[in-house]
Order: structure tokens, then C-alpha cells, then sequence
């Protein structure tokens, strides 16, 4: 089953939570953020050592119920995506199991039942993650590392710090990239010779083939179909973003718009878990930038011209027919335009009793209604609305202070909302 190379793994990408040395028992890949195997680097090292050590490989994933208010449609989708899992394994003779519970307790278990001599976990910032790593540490006697399958540019090398802005983070991730945006090892890619029914290529093919060319120019316009509509499958993780770079840059397609798509694919999305990581508060009030929470703070009792409840928030009952569209569409099909997205949350500032409140809605109704909910990429975009994180200071004007402002007149001049509305509402 293993082929005997040398390790191919960057280093930089292996982040150790203990330094015990291997005694012996299977290799264990405990599969979190990164649902697939073909172009899985946390695969790829487990692999590895599981060759290195002469040990077989076993692959784990641990189903938590509730997990930060998924809905139904969340898990259907995450078990269509491991049932392909499933399948490829069986094909290459590696055993896969899905645990159910608490991972701080299921983990351990495992481990001690098969006798695992060491333990391979993906990246991921989210805080209820890494408290699971965390405390699994402490429960195991085995060496246990964590490797970035997720981002292109491992977050932990890229920064020790959080970036302020998409410019700061963009110079460290232009004088690297050539180091990490790199081919997979054709040898060691466990699924690269196996369809997976779920996480083929076919999404990214018919992005590149369908809609990159005009990227650049349809994106804000949600009638137009523009977006990749590939982010459900990268929040899951079953698909690779150094994947798509890498097809996307060999594309025979418009520059600019190759170039708009990379810049969100590479820098808009590892800002976002570069935030995640480094800020605790992410998805709330405290997480925002300080010039951002003294701006709200100034104009925190200035009368909101409207003010709805969780609830009419939930069932798109507001005044604004946009607006209503826009929650409809993410209630009904998973997704919301990128655009709109910004409409959406921004709204929720101006027609809530505080910046607090329209956090903790706007983090509610994206986490239980999005597919690519619980993800640092909303987290982040939440508080890029409300609060102007990775944004500077704008116009001032009454609640939004200087956060930037958006208003349905905007959004006229950029497409047919009424076509919009029409479709959702």
C-alpha cells in the first residue's frame, strides 16, 4: 500500500502539541476541516508516517450534534461529502470510522482501544477547535501534530500575530507563495486515482470553465451568476484551495479576473483564519478593532429608524424587500450573494438595539441558515460590516458612525433589484 519516498510534508505546515516520541501502534488521522483525500496535506503526512513507522493508517471522524447551531441541511451535506470519504478508503484498504460525541472524550477513547501510537489532526482556528485539541493533548500519551491541510500558506508560519489588514498580510503571502503554492505528491496523494462523489474536481472545473473568464466583472451582481459557488465545498474542506489556485492559474481565461479570484481565494480567506486564530472574540462585540467599537460606542444612542426582534430578523418580516430577499435566499438554499451578504449584516446594525445585538444575529442567522456558516470567512466578513475590521474609517453618520455605509440606492446602481427581489422574495 505505501510506496517508499522520502517525506514531502513542508515543515512549516506541522505544528506539534507535544513533544513525546513514537512507541508504537497505528498511525491515526483524526479528519476535522478537511473532508476529502485526494490533495489533503494532513493526509499526505499521516501517510507518510504511517510509512515512516511502519504502522498502519486508520482515518477517524468525530460527528458533534448541535455544533455551533448547524441545521440539518448542514450535516446532510458534510455526510454526503464522508460517505464519498468512506468509499475511497474502503478502496484503498484503509479503515474509517465516524465517532459520535464529544471528541475530548471519543479521541482518547480510540486511542486507547487500537492502541494508536500517534495522532495527525487538520488545522483549524474556530476556539471550540482548538479547546478540543487542547484538551485532548492532555489525555493522550502519543505524539499528536496538527497540519495546515487548509490554507495554501500555513497560518501559523504566515503570522504570529493578527494582521491588521488585507495589505499587511498580502506582502508576507506574495514573498512566500511560490513556496507553498506547489503540486501535491502524485505518489503519496491518497485519493488522486479516485472519483469522489461529492468533492470532484467537476466543481472547480465548471467554475473555470463556466464563470471565471468573467469574474472580475459579474461578481457584485447576484443575477448574473458570477460567484464561484465553490465556498460550501472549501468550508467543508471537500475541496482543496491550493487546488483551485493551481487550476485557476494554469486557466486559459482574463487576467483580471484571475487575478480578482486568487486575491479572495489566497489572501481575503487566510486574513480571515489569520482573525480566528489570533483573536479569541471573533464572533462577537469584542472582537472588532478598537477604532471600530469606539466609533459604534460614539453613536450607540442615536434612534434607529427601525428595530426588529431576533425573530422578525429570522422570518425576513422587515421593511426592506431587499433585505428580506436576501435572508430568504439563505434560508431557502443555503447561500447568500457575496454582495448582499454586506447589505444583510449591515442592515442588521441599523435596525438593532446595539452593535451587540446585531453581532449576535448576524453570527446566529449565518451560522444556522449558511452552508458555509461557522467559518472564519463569516466570522470575519460579520465583523468587517458591523464593526469595520480589516477596513478603515469612513464618512461619519448617524448609528454606522464611520463604518462603512451601504443603502438599497447603492445597491440599485449595481444590479436590477427588483429581478433580485423577484427570484428570493
Amino acid at each position: 500500500m505505501y510506496l517508499c519516498i522520502h517525506m514531502q510534508t513542508h515543515p512549516a505546515r506541522i505544528f506539534r502539541f507535544n513533544d513525546l516520541q513514537f512507541s508504537q501502534g497505528p498511525v491515526i488521522y483524526w479528519m476535522q476541516r478537511d473532508q476529502r483525500l485526494t490533495d489533503n496535506w494532513a493526509l499526505i503526512y499521516a501517510q507518510e508516517k504511517a510509512q515512516e513507522l511502519k504502522q498502519p493508517l486508520m482515518v477517524i471522524f468525530c460527528l458533534v450534534t448541535e455544533f455551533l447551531g448547524a441545521s440539518a441541511p448542514h450535516y446532510q451535506f458534510m455526510m454526503k461529502g464522508l460517505e464519498g470519504v468512506d468509499q475511497s478508503l474502503k478502496r484503498l484498504e484503509i479503515p474509517f470510522q465516524i465517532l459520535m460525541g464529544n471528541p475530548v472524550e471519543m479521541i482518547p477513547r480510540f486511542i486507547d482501544d487500537h492502541q494508536a501510537g500517534f495522532l495527525v489532526t487538520d488545522f483549524n482556528p474556530l476556539r471550540i477547535a482548538m479547546g478540543w485539541r487542547r484538551n485532548v493533548t492532555e489525555k493522550i500519551r502519543i505524539p499528536f501534530v496538527e497540519v495546515d491541510a487548509h490554507n495554501i500558506l500555513p497560518c501559523r508560519e504566515m503570522s504570529d500575530k493578527q494582521e491588521y489588514s488585507a495589505f499587511t498580510l498580502r506582502k508576507k503571502i506574495t514573498c512566500r507563495l511560490n513556496e507553498f503554492l506547489e503540486e501535491y505528491p502524485e505518489s503519496m496523494n491518497p485519493g488522486s486515482g479516485i472519483r469522489h462523489p461529492v468533492a470532484t474536481h467537476k466543481v472547480i472545473s465548471d467554475f473555470i470553465q463556466n464563470r471565471l473568464d468573467r469574474y472580475a466583472t459579474d461578481r457584485n451582481d447576484p443575477n448574473l451568476g458570477g460567484q464561484s459557488g465553490l465556498s460550501p465545498y472549501l468550508h467543508f474542506g471537500q475541496i482543496s484551495a491550493q487546488r483551485v489556485a493551481l487550476e485557476v492559474q494554469k486557466a486559459d481565461a482574463d487576467p483580471v479576473s484571475k487575478q480578482a479570484f486568487l486575491e479572495e481565494l489566497i489572501v481575503r480567506k487566510e486574513l480571515s483564519d489569520n482573525f480566528c486564530l489570533h483573536h479569541p472574540n471573533y464572533d462577537s462585540y469584542g472582537g472588532l478593532p478598537d477604532w471600530g467599537k469606539r466609533t459604534l460606542e460614539k453613536h450607540r444612542d442615536d434612534a434607529r429608524p427601525f428595530l426588529y426582534s431576533l425573530e422578525e430578523f429570522e422570518q425576513a418580516t422587515t421593511h426592506d424587500r431587499l433585505w428580506n430577499a436576501a435572508q430568504k435566499e439563505m434560508v431557502d438554499t443555503g447561500k447568500m450573494h457575496g454582495y448582499l451578504r454586506m447589505y444583510w449584516a449591515k442592515k442588521i446594525l441599523e435596525w438593532s438595539h446595539s452593535p451587540e445585538e446585531a453581532m449576535e444575529i448576524a453570527v446566529y442567522l449565518n451560522d444556522r441558515y449558511s452552508l458555509d456558516g461557522r467559518d472564519p470567512n463569516g466570522y470575519s466578513g460579520i465583523a468587517w460590516s458591523i464593526g469595520g475590521l480589516h477596513d478603515r474609517p469612513w464618512t461619519e453618520r448617524p448609528v454606522f458612525g464611520m463604518i462603512r455605509y451601504m443603502n438599497e440606492a447603492g445597491c440599485r446602481r449595481k444590479f436590477d433589484v427588483e429581478q433580485y427581489i423577484r427570484k428570493f422574495g
